[in-house]
């Protein structure tokens, strides 16, 4: 099947009530073990890549490879191209074809990161392509193992409703204590916030940060509005913690078939993130 914009997939959500998986698909085969757990449970899906991914394959060979796999599948899927870093990388992904970018200036000035989302809603849109932006600020990830820390700052419902009528986005990341990474301690969500938010906010809300959230956060998160729910850390630590395993100990130096061993803990991740967020059977 095609590659659809984000908010295609995302609009059915918010009519019924559940979230959409994003997950970091840094190759083909991650890609495709994606895709083939989703159509398993026909569920949509968002495959993510950005600027951390790249030095893997470019964005014109993730598009490439990511079009190439969708095809096989019957399953409505995105290309989403998350926390991008500049205008000019953005640019570059709508080129490529990706259907859903993020530019994250959430670090920057209120005024810059309005202004950096005006200008790529110009760009994006005019392309079918869904743009999301953040406000407040998701603890960045300190070393790919533990949670993002000290730059966190939580989104304020006022300014998100003048920053999503200002800017024009599709959907809006918010900061209600949410952290990317693998949570060390349980995440203390501001859900008094997120109610909020949900009723200033005319569009759709993404949850950064997702892995290891315990489900009844994530549950109650969606009942409030949340409709994008990314994964990544519990992926990348499924890979990395199977590779560590078998190279430190000798088991199988060969790097094809290293690597098809530790990926296959990933299908157990994917159905249950698609089991937690209630997208299965809603392809």
């Amino acid at each position: 099947m095609k590659l659809r914009p984000a908010l295609d997939l995302i609009k059915k959500a918010d009519k019924i009530g559940y979230a959409v998986p994003a997950f970091c698909t840094w190759n083909a085969e991650v890609m495709s073990i994606t895709l083939k757990i989703a159509a398993e449970m026909h569920s949509p899906v968002i495959l993510m890549a950005g600027p951390a991914e790249f030095p893997l394959l470019n964005p014109a060979e993730m598009a490439a490879t990511a079009y190439a796999l969708a095809g096989l599948y019957d399953v409505p899927s995105a290309l989403h191209y998350d926390h991008g870093n500049s205008i000019e990388q953005l640019r570059e992904c709508t080129r490529a074809k990706f259907t859903s970018v993020m530019l994250d200036f959430s670090m920057k000035p209120y005024k810059e990161n309005v202004l950096g989302l005006k200008e790529a809603v110009k760009l994006a849109k005019p392309l079918h392509v869904t743009v999301e932006g953040e406000l407040g600020a998701v603890g960045r990830v300190d070393d790919g193992n533990k949670e993002g820390g000290k730059e966190s700052q939580l989104t304020d419902p006022a300014d998100a409703k003048k920053y999503a009528e200002e800017t024009g986005v599709d959907m809006l990341a918010v900061s209600i204590g949410n952290k990317h990474g693998i949570y060390t301690t349980l995440p203390k969500f501001d859900f008094q916030r997120l109610q909020e938010i949900h009723e200033a906010v005319p569009v759709p809300l993404v949850l950064h940060g997702g892995s290891t959230t315990p489900e009844p956060d994530i549950k109650k998160a969606i009942s409030l509005g949340i409709r994008k729910i990314n994964v990544a850390s519990e992926l990348v630590k499924c890979v990395r913690e199977s590779l560590l395993d078998q190279w430190q100990n000798n088991k199988n130096p060969w790097v094809p078939t290293a690597y098809a061993e530790a990926a296959k803990g990933l299908p157990d991740i994917l159905r249950r993130w698609i089991k937690m967020v209630g997208s299965e059977g809603m392809a």
